[in-house]
């Protein structure tokens, strides 16, 4: 399966249209670095799979385009003396079709040069294998923007220094050391750099925007082998890392390593299916669940956890992950971990309190520290479920409740750090319209105070979790009877005048109010009500899905590529394209009405999905898109992260088995699995008959069966309340 993905799904992207705005990531999971080849040096969009040309493979640490890249640093193989210093006259041509790109493997051939790269990942670094032809001055290139600094030591054919670029940091000196070996002499009278047209011989260069440029004097068998290790810390522990992860092993040992960690993770759900298209789509997606959050500490000499504190400027003890926004990631990727990498999970979760520790505040969103990007807290939401699925302990849990408490009742003076608006929050019980996108904050509020609920329960504050719970209410106060639709509010409690439906932005997150409005994660039925019957809230859904897919652009003033990518896929206001949607589909299922999910959701999975260059409607995002194939593909949705609940809608595939972590599998078989078939015509949970349109965590942990019966027509059942998914207001 590990050798069937290609990473290159998603990457065919620009800044006004994605298909994913992935990249081609060769990495180990949580791995400290990623590798990519570069195509075009001029954007965050430095890689396009219909490009033909190669200007050498980039050391990467960019989350996603909008955020750019931190820390990163060009590596390209020449020959011949046509060179400057500039990426423009070094770079070469290749075949993509040719090339190929796994996780745990890259090879590519230049055509300018006949070179051939192989590249392999560690934890903290990698092994490259470069076939030269018979040409002379065989070489290699290392350039990166901003400050750098080379030195080489000639009678070992290592090079050591560091880079300090970076798209948002607290550190302004914050570095990327590096140390690398070569097996091949050094040619120190053409090793160097450039001055313009000149060039300069040195074993050293310091500077801004420099490229230094290494030639070989002898190979064998026309090959060079480099390893390379990092470190964010310094070069003694970057030579650490070296030794602990590279200096001992060949490249074909550590391209066995490498295959091996990945197919630990891709091996833990088996797939059988006629349709190998399908199946190969869903083990790319979940690859990409495993490339984010990366780990950002590392280990020292007794294997203790220490990482940099860009905050404090200085190394520090711990476990820090980073390249994770929370908005996007706590629907899919956090849920799956507690399924299949639970232990994964708990370490991630020890690097939210280091962050917590460190700044006061939990994270929002880390590249490498905060960003403060998107509305809400919903790390609360990550800690939740965790805590809910018994993967958090007492003390990390206490620890936990005060820090998400302390977001919830404090104001940062730093606008990247805790819920915006927070003051007035909890004076009006909403977020007022003077505060950008108040109706995304208000409700995410909501839903975050849902999770202190839960998570004060678990710890017997029996009085705080029935106030966060009845916070968590607070919803309520932006609904607008005659819309159907979540409104924003002044301080005066009047809603903004001249409301559009088709609006983006001003008051929302990346969408109108019919991409916003739902977001009630925490209480459906308390939703449900507010429209004053089911029939009333199920039309409005039904209305959301049916109506054109057209959009205003008020808040932004010009169409963003959002707007574009729900107009491209034409599926109504249901703009999966985006993290605000992902649950839409499944809320039929709250009124009873499980059809409607199935059909819509087999034909999102089948039509929306692929494992090509244009593999997603919209922005993947850190594995959150890719989650939601995985998840509604194994026919269960975690709509309500802390609940311990999956929503259901209909199975992919013929067969799955998943294997726990408790050594317990999870079974689901799938009769008439054909095209057509659009609909659940009978469920068996463990060999019963099963009516309730949700299962629980417990419930699969504990090896469940599930045997799916698909059939051509809809079947209708009356649901009683507690056949229908979790709701506060049905659970008091």
């Amino acid at each position: 399966m590990l050798e069937s993905i290609d990473t290159r799904q998603g990457t065919h992207n620009s800044h006004s249209f994605s298909n994913g705005n992935t990249l081609p990531y060769t990495s180990l999971p949580f791995g400290m670095n990623h590798y990519v080849p570069q195509t075009n040096h001029e954007s965050s969009w430095f890689f396009n799979p219909l490009h033909r040309t190669f200007q050498g493979i980039r050391i990467s640490h960019q989350p996603s385009p909008w955020m750019g890249d931190f820390a990163h640093i060009l590596m390209t193989p020449v020959t011949g003396t046509y060179l400057k210093g500039d990426v423009f006259s070094y770079q070469s041509s290749y075949r993509p079709e040719e090339a190929i790109f796994q996780p745990h493997y890259l090879k590519i051939k230049q055509q300018r040069y006949q070179i051939t790269t192989e590249l392999t990942p560690t934890e903290r670094g990698a092994s490259l294998k470069l076939t030269y032809p018979q040409k002379d001055d065989p070489g290699f290139i290392l350039q990166a923007p901003g400050k750098s600094s080379y030195q080489l030591d000639v009678e070992t054919s290592t090079l050591t220094g560091f880079i300090s670029n970076f798209s948002g940091c607290l550190d302004e000196n914050f570095k990327l050391y590096f140390t690398m070996t070569f097996d091949a002499s050094i040619d120190l009278a053409k090793t160097g750099y450039f001055n313009g047209d000149d060039f300069i011989s040195a074993t050293e260069l310091n500077g801004q925007d420099k490229a230094f440029i290494l030639r070989f004097l002898t190979l064998s068998n026309q090959q060079a082998s480099i390893k390379l290790a990092t470190s964010y810390i310094s070069i003694e522990q970057a030579q650490l890392n070296y030794q602990r992860e590279l200096a001992e092993h060949s490249f074909a040992d550590l391209k066995t390593l490498a295959a091996d960690r990945w197919t630990h993770y891709l091996s833990k759900i088996e797939i059988q299916s006629s349709n190998q298209e399908q199946v190969k789509t869903f083990y790319t997606c979940l690859y990409r669940m495993f490339l984010f959050p990366q780990k950002f500490y590392e280990l020292t000499l007794d294997n203790q956890p220490i990482h940099y504190n860009t905050t404090t400027k200085k190394v520090a003890n711990g476990i820090l992950y980073t390249n994770n926004g929370f908005w996007d990631t706590y629907k899919t990727v956090y849920p799956l971990y507690s399924l299949i990498a639970p232990t994964e999970y708990q370490e991630i979760l020890e690097g939210l309190l280091t962050s917590y520790r460190e700044t006061g505040y939990l994270p929002k969103w880390l590249s490498p520290d905060e960003r403060g990007l998107m509305p809400g807290t919903l790390v609360d939401a990550v800690i939740a479920d965790a805590a809910v699925k018994g993967l958090v302990n007492k003390v990390q849990l206490e620890e936990f409740l005060s820090a998400m408490l302390h977001a919830a009742t404090t104001q940062s003076k730093d606008p990247n750090y805790g819920r915006r608006g927070t003051t007035d929050y909890l004076k009006y019980g909403y977020v007022p319209l003077d505060h950008h996108e108040s109706v995304n904050h208000t409700l995410d509020y909501a839903y975050s105070d849902f999770c202190i609920s839960q998570v004060a329960d678990l710890l017997g504050k029996t009085e705080l979790a029935k106030t966060y719970r009845s916070n968590a209410l607070n919803y309520q106060n932006l609904f607008d009877p005659a819309s159907g639709l979540m409104r924003a509010k002044n301080t005066k409690g009047e809603f903004r005048p001249h409301f559009n439906d088709l609006n983006w932005g001003l008051d929302y997150a990346e969408g109108s109010a019919w991409q916003n409005s739902f977001a009630v994660y925490q209480d459906f039925a308390g939703l449900i009500k507010l429209y004053g019957s089911k029939e009333a809230f199920f039309k409005k859904i039904t209305d959301l899905c049916n109506q054109p897919p057209e959009f205003d652009v008020l808040g932004y003033g010009f169409e963003i590529h959002e707007m574009s990518e729900m107009a491209a896929v034409d599926y109504g206001q249901l703009a999966l394209s985006n993290q605000p949607s992902f649950h839409l589909p499944y809320l039929f299922n709250y009124v009873g009405q499980p059809a409607s999910t199935q059909v819509v959701v087999k034909q999102l999975m089948a039509r929306l999905f692929n494992s090509g260059f244009d593999g997603f409607p919209g922005d993947e995002d850190n594995g959150s898109m890719s989650g939601w194939f995985v998840f509604s593909a194994l026919g269960f949705y975690p709509v309500t992260p802390g609940s311990g609940e999956y929503v259901l809608g209909i199975p992919l595939f013929d067969s799955v088995k998943i294997h726990l972590p408790n050594g317990k599998a999870l079974t689901i078989e799938t009769d008439n699995n054909v095209p057509q078939a659009n609909f659940v015509a009978n469920l068996k949970v463990n060999q019963q008959d099963y009516r309730p349109l949700f299962l629980t965590h417990q419930t699969l942990l504990e090896g469940a069966s599930l045997h799916f019966t698909l059939g051509l027509a809809p079947t209708y059942h009356d649901y009683s309340t507690k056949e229908v998914p979790f709701s506060i207001s049905e659970s008091n």
